[in-house]
């Protein structure tokens, strides 16, 4: 058996290297679809006649799906529907680039209902995480 240890020395080209082999292996268990799919990352803003950023949904496509990253609106502006059209504008790129479903992640003290109200379920739950509340994770199929 050879000798083999864990480094813990940072080098920052590890990490595409890690991802390309990585790619390389998922591309044998694949389907052609999902290998030709393009990873492309997308920002959606709400503006101020300033150019001041007041709210924002990031994220990127990956294998069929679209990823939600982050989602926020300033408190200044929320409950006037720009989450919705946040996450609608986010939608409308998933179908464009041919996503089967989108994904993302809240705590209970973000955003879950409003979510749910937007067609997306539940598939999973951590409880109490962080401590005192649940952290969910979200599906929409398209």
């Amino acid at each position: 058996m050879r000798d083999l240890e864990i480094s813990t020395e940072w080098n920052p080209e590890d990490i595409p290297y890690i991802q390309q082999r990585l790619r390389e292996y998922n591309i044998k268990h694949l389907s052609e679809k999902d290998v030709d799919f393009v990873d492309e990352s997308f920002c959606y803003k709400v503006m101020d006649e300033e150019g001041n950023i007041l709210g924002g949904i990031s994220g990127n496509t990956k294998m069929q799906s679209l990823i939600i990253q982050f989602l926020w609106v300033d408190e200044s502006i929320r409950g006037q529907g720009f989450g919705g059209k946040l996450i609608k504008r986010a939608e409308d790129f998933a179908m464009e680039k041919k996503c089967r479903f989108i994904k993302v992640d809240t705590f209970s003290f973000q955003a879950p209902d409003f979510y749910q109200n937007l067609g997306y379920e539940i598939y999973g739950i951590i409880e109490d995480y962080p401590e005192g509340y649940n952290h969910y994770f979200l599906l929409k199929r398209l």
